[in-house]
């Protein structure tokens, strides 16, 4: 089968150059130019693998679009540089991280193509700063999905196949101040592109009908002593749940879910934290496994 993965921040999109709406506007507090530094010193922070302090930090009043547009800016850099979009991840899909965070729904960043790793591959260490794994689904699109209105129903018809994942993160923004102390806010994980650094897909692909996805489970392993268990119901109940959220999040700005796009649905285990020399498997039982190396 043949997954062509398209790009919703194409510029012959014309759609996708619409930053925000006029109601998101209004709840803007950083202007063009601090925006564009903020985008140019995370990039700057990945290639060189020294974190930058809090964007939070920086600008006191920053919003929840301020840091959608960061990541926009961001993500429109790196297109620039010769990237592709191959779908989109969702995270803080656990009540108990939202509530942690003062926010009451998920946040998205977007997967590129370079994100992605083979299963029971190398991961190079050297790209990364501070990487932490999670056993995640990942819906791979059939075709269009677009809200406003979309449900988990209409998220099953329009998905091809679900499979297994580990969404790997690392952080380009200090987690925690040195001189205050402050913890990353929900602000400067969105601004971060969702902490989103690469994924795995393995084991079995599941067609949407032929399970319950609320009781797939996961046993995640670093190097074979089991860290952390869970099942997909702990993302928002239902793991299509959170897909049919991030259509309708993304559908003021016209853009949509498109067919071939992998959508990672959020994780249900607490992430695990890894150094060079580990290996990361998670069994999926009789949906396979997925593994990686950092080398």
């Amino acid at each position: 089968m043949l997954i062509k993965f398209q790009h919703p921040f194409l510029p012959n999109a014309r759609r996708t150059l619409i930053a925000l709406t006029k109601t998101a506007l209004t709840k803007m507090a950083l202007s063009r130019d601090e925006i564009r530094g903020a985008a140019e010193r995370l990039d700057h922070a990945e290639k060189t693998r020294k974190q930058i302090r809090q964007i939070s930090l920086e600008h006191p009043g920053i919003t929840i679009e301020d840091s959608y547009a960061i990541q926009k800016a961001w993500v429109d850099m790196k297109i620039a540089q010769g990237r592709t979009v191959k779908g989109h991840k969702i995270g803080l899909t656990s009540k108990a991280m939202q509530s942690a965070l003062n926010i009451d729904e998920p946040d998205s960043g977007i997967l590129l193509d370079d994100m992605f790793f083979a299963d029971g591959g190398l991961v190079p260490t050297e790209r990364f700063i501070a990487t932490r794994v999670e056993a995640e689904l990942a819906f791979v699109m059939k075709s269009r999905l677009s809200g406003p209105d979309c449900t988990m129903f209409d998220v099953l018809n329009a998905t091809d196949f679900v499979v297994p994942a580990l969404e790997i993160l690392d952080t380009r923004v200090e987690r925690v101040d040195p001189q205050t102390k402050a913890t990353r806010k929900i602000f400067d994980t969105i601004a971060d592109n969702a902490a989103n650094a690469g994924i795995v897909l393995g084991g079995r692909p599941i067609r949407p009908g032929d399970a319950d996805l609320r009781w797939i489970g996961a046993l995640c392993y670093r190097n074979g002593q089991l860290e952390e268990t869970g099942l997909a119901a702990g993302v928002l109940n239902h793991p299509a749940t959170a897909v049919a959220w991030l259509a309708n999040k993304i559908a003021p700005h016209g853009l949509a879910l498109e067919a071939g796009q992998v959508v990672l649905a959020g994780s249900f285990i607490r992430p695990i934290e890894t150094r060079k020399g580990d290996t990361i498997q998670a069994d999926y039982g009789a949906y396979g496994s997925v593994s990686c190396y950092f080398a």
